[in-house]
This record gives C-alpha cells, structure tokens and sequence, in this order.
C-alpha cells in the first residue's frame, strides 16, 4: 500500500463549555441559609429559598465579590453595572419555577484563557510543551442561584421513588460561558481543568467535582472545515468529571460526523453522557433563549458595584499555577513536567519556592539549585509525603541539604540518608552527616584502591569488559556502592574503575552509558 500525507479531514469539530461554579460562601445568594454540604435533605430552607409570597431576595455582597475575583481570574471586563434577570422554566427541583441568573448584562464579560491541549486520544487533557498556546474566549460570567436536586431512592419509606432535595436551591453559582472556540475533546478537557485550578487558588470555589461543586455543559457542533456556519448544536448536560467531558465529546464527535456522512440530519436536543455504556442518550429537545423569557427580576435592582471593590479584588489575585509553572520554566529551567507537578499545589509551590531560596542562599546557583530541588520535590519528597500523609522536613532545611548536593559535598545516596533521618528527627542536615558517619568522602586514592581490588577479585567480568562489554561495569558499580554505604558520588566511582578496569583508557566504542552519571 503507497503512504504519504493523510488526506485532510473533511469535518471540524466546534466546542463550548458552559461551567457552573459553586462559590464558597457561608449563605446562600438571596438570604441567610447556610451553603453547607452534606446536611439532612430540605434542612437549609427558608421562604426565600422557595420563593413563597412576600419573601424579598437580598443580594450576598460575598457573592457578589467572588463573582468580581473570578472574572478577574478569568482576565475579564468587569461592568459597573449588572442585572438580575428571571429565567422561566418549570422542573421538581426549581421551587420557584424561575430562576434568578443573569443573561444580557452579566457581572464579567470578554474574558480569555490561554491553553496547549494535548494530541487527539490524549485523556490527559493537559498541557504539552511542544503546542503553542491558543487562546479560548470567554463570553460572559454570570452570578446565579443553583437548582434543588433529585434524589432518587434514597429517601426513607419512599424506595423506587424520587424526592427533592431543596438544600442546593439559592446556593450561589456563577456560569461561565465560553466562546465556540475549542476544537477537540482534549482541548476542552485542558480549558475546564485550567478554569478549576484558578478557582480553587483564588478561594472562588472549592471545585470539588464529587459534591457538584462544578459541573460542565457542553456545545458540540461538527460542520464541514473552514465553514462559514455553525452545524446543528447537541448539549451535553450535567457532565461532572474531565475523563467523562472528554469522553462524552468524542462520542458526540463520531455521532454528528456520521450521520452527516449519510446526508442525515442531526437533531438539536440536549443529552446525557451514560459512563457505563461509554454513550449519550436524548434527554430533551433544546431550549433557547425565547423560551425561557428573560426578564430584570422586579425584586432585585441592578448591581452597581462600590468604588475601589474591583481594584480590590485584583490585588487578591494569586500567582496561578499555569502562570507559575511557566516561570518555573523560563526563569529556572525546570522540566515542563516537573513544573506543572510543582505549580499544581500552592502547599507544594511554597514549599520548593522555599527550599529553593534555602539553596541559593547558601551559595548554590539558582538554575542548578532549581533542577536539583525540582527532581527532589516530585521525587524523594512526593514519595515520602505520600508515605507519611505530610511534608515532613522543613522547606529551609530541605533547601540546605540541596545545596550540599549541589555543591557535590554529598554524593545522592548520602544524601538521601540524611533527607531520611531528617525526616525522622527534624534535624538539620549537617549535623547528621557527622552523625551518621557520612562526612568521611571516599575518594582519589581510596577510590582507586577499592577499584583495583574489586577488578583482581572478579576476572570474569574484568575481561568481559575489556573486551568491549561495556554493561559488565554494572556489576562493579553496585560492588563499589554497597561497599562505600553512600560515601562516595556515582559518577567518582565509576570514573575509578574505568581507570581500573582499563589501564590504558576505556573501549572507544562509543560513549558511556547514562547510568549512575551522577544525575538525582
């Protein structure tokens, strides 16, 4: 069969994403019922929360804050003014049978995030070094009341029966709704998942997808490449995972391009993603805009936001960790992988930001220092973290010992002796090193000596070396490293018994293998 450039593919795939962002308050939006998870069903309710007769919504200037910080966040305008609007439409969980959004004045609007999607059939959604970033537009932001929720078996003498559970209604949400500028499941996957870590570092919301803090909706449209219009448009509702988002598009994806491929039409309707059969199934047909006849809610006036509150807010921005990861890279050459690991976490960010001040500070080059306490962050620390449920050595005192690796004071396996008993004692690292015997470097003469005996004890492979196999130095290697205990550097060692076991230079038979080359 010939090869050569796949032929262009005839369909493209348009995306948007509407995210609903539970906001960490202590109240609901319009009163003063706790917003708390987890409580008795329909026990957080109060006339406004069911909007009975004569029961007046009041705004939570909370609410109204967080709305503001997550705009910024999302490098939106913010208006001076926004409407409440009513949104009409009748469902068991909606006890008011409208409910209070914001539509054509919402409180940020014209907002972006910049992404590098992985390739197509990457579930990890994230980013990769070797895309350019492309940035996705952000329609609008809009503050709204969330809906009850149904509950299905669960309520005591009612089994195979649903119930409402109320809690959830009046809890403060905002949507943020993005432009159809994203083109692949991955791409969506990487915007949702940068959109939730800047809430989660900002304090917007606590983002936990198990407990519907956040939850996606999504537009897909599929119509032919370069087409001046949108083809017929499929919500996905209710989507409450990344790996299920990616999932339920590609899914859609394949459906829409194969229907049009038979020169079927494809029904606007909205549907839901079942995991365990890896599909979607018809929900609804598709409301619009019309048929939920907006209008100003009458209870509510326009939010006209205090002076000075924006600027506010802006000063409480944090260093995001899409922001922080590309610092990591420019500015101390850490690996994209190490950084984004790094910048994932704010404890885990402050922690080798400490360590690394630490190290410099003791005389250690910051990009050396930098490559050093990376490797040892996602490294020796991760997996002691994951060990003890804690960090348990001090950033400071971390940053130390790295120096001394830096500086080659300590080969990696002293080094890791000491990060041990220091995680058992607290102690600093030079005074374990005298402690544990460690400050007695093997090298030069004794090096060489212990190389030579090493090579006379074991013939076989000695000659199996010389005569060009250059794996048998392995053997010596993890002879020379158990005899030493941690004394010595990889890479003095086996510089040693290269001496040894060639007296005339190695075999140039190419260059060394990368083992034991002294990297963390």
């Amino acid at each position: 069969m010939a090869t050569g450039a796949a032929a262009p593919d005839r369909w493209e795939t348009v995306i948007g994403l509407e995210v609903h962002v539970q906001l960490r308050t202590r109240t609901k939006l319009f009163c003063g019922c706790p917003n708390a998870f987890g409580a008795r069903p329909n026990a957080h309710l109060c006339p406004v929360c069911y909007g009975l007769p004569g029961a007046l919504p009041v705004p939570n200037r909370r609410a109204v804050e967080l709305a503001v910080l997550a705009g910024l966040a999302l490098n939106c305008d913010i208006p001076d003014e926004s409407v409440f609007e009513r949104k009409n439409y009748f469902y068991p969980d909606l006890p008011k049978g409208y409910q209070i959004t914001q539509f054509e004045r919402p409180i940020a609007v014209n907002g972006w995030l910049s992404i590098r999607a992985g390739g197509p059939g990457d579930e990890g959604g994230g980013e990769s070094e070797g895309r350019e970033p492309r940035r996705i537009g952000i329609h609008r932001v809009q503050l709204e009341e969330d809906a009850g929720k149904l509950i299905h078996t669960v309520f005591p003498g009612i089994e195979d029966k649903s119930g409402v559970d109320f809690n959830r209604a009046g809890v403060p949400l905002i949507e943020v709704v993005s432009e159809p500028d994203l083109r692949s499941a991955e791409e969506a996957g990487a915007y949702a998942r940068l959109l939730k870590s800047r809430m989660v570092f900002a304090g917007i919301s606590d983002a936990d997808m198990e407990k519907g803090n956040l939850r996606i909706d999504g537009n897909i449209s599929v119509r032919e490449r370069d087409g001046a219009e949108l083809g017929a448009r499929v919500e996905l509702k209710n989507l409450n995972s990344f790996r299920y988002l990616e999932r339920a598009i590609r899914f859609e994806e394949e459906r829409h391009r194969s229907l049009l491929a038979r020169g079927e039409p494809v029904a606007v309707e909205t549907r839901l993603y079942d995991e365990s059969k890896g599909q979607t199934e018809a929900m609804r047909t598709k409301e619009e805009a019309e048929d939920y006849r907006y209008f100003p809610d009458p209870d509510l006036p326009p939010i006209r936001l205090p002076a000075g509150l924006v600027d506010e807010q802006r000063r409480r921005l944090p260093e995001f960790p899409d922001e922080r990861a590309a610092r990591y890279r420019s500015e101390h050459a850490v690996a994209a992988d190490q950084a984004e690991r790094i910048a994932a976490r704010r404890e885990i960010a402050e922690y080798y930001d400490t360590a690394l001040a630490a190290a410099v500070e003791a005389g250690s080059p910051l990009r050396e220092a930098a490559a050093t306490a990376a490797r040892w962050i996602t490294g020796d620390v991760a997996a002691r973290e994951k060990q003890d449920g804690r960090l348990a050595v001090e950033p400071a005192r971390l940053g130390r010992l790295l120096h001394l690796r830096t500086a080659g004071e300590i080969p990696r396996s002293a080094a890791r002796k000491v990060f041990a008993a220091m995680c058992e004692t607290g102690r600093e690292a030079a005074d374990l090193i005298a402690e544990l015997g460690l400050d007695d470097a093997a090298e030069g003469s004794e090096l060489d000596a212990l190389a030579a005996r090493l090579a006379a004890e074991h013939p076989e492979d000695r000659e199996a070396y010389r005569a060009g196999n250059r794996k048998a130095i392995g053997a010596f290697m993890g002879r020379a490293m158990r005899e030493l205990g941690g004394r010595a550097a990889a890479r003095e060692v086996r510089a040693a018994l290269e001496r040894a076991l060639t007296p005339e230079g190695p075999p140039d038979d190419g260059p060394p293998p990368p083992e034991a080359a002294g990297g963390e």
